[in-house]
């Protein structure tokens, strides 16, 4: 695979800027690739012994970890997914319940995966969730033992994963598995390009006034134009969750009606999965005291980013200007990279 080569050409017709920094990431991906799908004889001789499963691609937010991950991943020719982390383990644990009365659920899931793909891609993998921290270990030993490769970007190294997370001892196990079967490369460049190229935040009202109130119901009106309002009710495992302003796809929510109810992935699926346009009214500043709304809405925001769905938000303060509490100050940081890009004019 001529990678290099291609991701030139990619970056040209794309328009980006050319940083040797990533250029050498790719080069690893090359590498990477030769490894674990060359079978050529050549390539067999002159193969590394200490060839592993995992790429793990560390680095700040907005520095182009996605961009070239998902080059590298549409370049495969092989059997592949690309999954939001978050989604995956819901994925998980439906089949665990559909599964309940075989012994080892575990394994049961992993050949389900390994019959859909040689190779899964989790963009922007992070852990904040105990139930899958407690997991992880298992899922993944049977993942790298059936042979699964698996890349992975990310804004926290892997000996940092889940960092004073509760009960982290029990988390201790995965991050041997994946120190041990994966190659880490970081990524280091200074400037985020998704704060940097998208500033002119047309759908990102501060403060929460009358003004912006009116150009905000202005363009949900204009969006909404002809369009049918229906109750929606989303049916999540038995759980209701409505939605009263739903017009074909186009819904708007008030922050605490997604936040500060005990709402998480599944329901932000269930929402993006139905979803075209999300409009967020009176998103307030983080600390301490709201720690809990803030954690719901990092997933929320991820779940949309993945989903590619286009916002519009009323805020109390200015998006360069929001806090954020001590125990998501690093992951909230990809969620204010993330803003920037899904409420540009570009955007949408």
């Amino acid at each position: 695979m001529k990678l290099k080569k291609l991701f030139l050409s990619h970056c040209e017709k794309k328009g980006y800027e050319i940083n040797q920094k990533q250029l050498e990431i790719v080069n690893h991906l090359k590498d990477y690739y030769s490894n674990n799908f060359d079978q050529t004889f050549i390539n067999k001789i002159f193969r590394k012994n200490d060839e592993k499963l995992g790429f793990y691609l560390v680095g700040d937010v907005g520095v182009g970890k996605t961009m070239i991950l998902n080059f590298f991943f549409d370049q495969l020719k092989e059997k592949k997914i690309r999954l939001h982390f978050n989604e995956f383990m819901v994925q998980f644990h439906d089949f665990i319940f559909k599964n309940k009365k075989k012994e080892n659920g575990i394994n049961y899931f992993v050949k389900d995966l390994k019959s859909k793909a040689e190779m899964i891609y989790f963009d922007e993998f992070q852990v904040t969730n105990i139930v899958d921290a407690m997991i992880l270990g298992k899922l993944f030993k049977k993942i790298f033992d059936e042979k699964i490769k698996v890349i992975f970007s990310s804004n926290t190294n892997i000996e940092d994963l889940y960092k004073d997370g509760l009960q982290r001892e029990q988390f201790v196990p995965f991050i041997e598995i994946l120190q041990n079967n994966s190659y880490q490369k970081e990524l280091i460049i200074e400037e985020d390009y998704r704060s940097s190229k998208n500033k002119n935040l047309e759908r990102f009202l501060f403060p929460i006034n009358n003004t912006n109130n009116f150009i905000f119901n202005k363009f949900f009106r204009k969006l909404t134009k002809n369009k049918k309002k229906t109750l929606k009710i989303l049916e999540i495992k038995g759980r209701k969750l409505i939605i009263d302003n739903f017009y074909e796809k186009i819904i708007k929510f008030k922050f605490d009606e997604l936040c500060d109810k005990n709402l998480g992935s599944e329901d932000y699926l269930s929402i993006a999965n139905n979803c075209n346009f999300l409009f967020i009214e009176n998103l307030p500043d983080f600390s301490e005291n709201n720690s809990n709304q803030q954690h719901r809405f990092i997933t929320l925001i991820d779940i949309v980013y993945e989903k590619k769905i286009p916002l519009m938000i009323t805020s109390s303060v200015n998006l360069n200007l929001i806090k954020s509490s001590k125990s998501m100050a690093e992951p909230f940081k990809r969620t204010i990279s993330r803003l920037y890009e899904l409420t540009s004019i570009s955007y949408y």
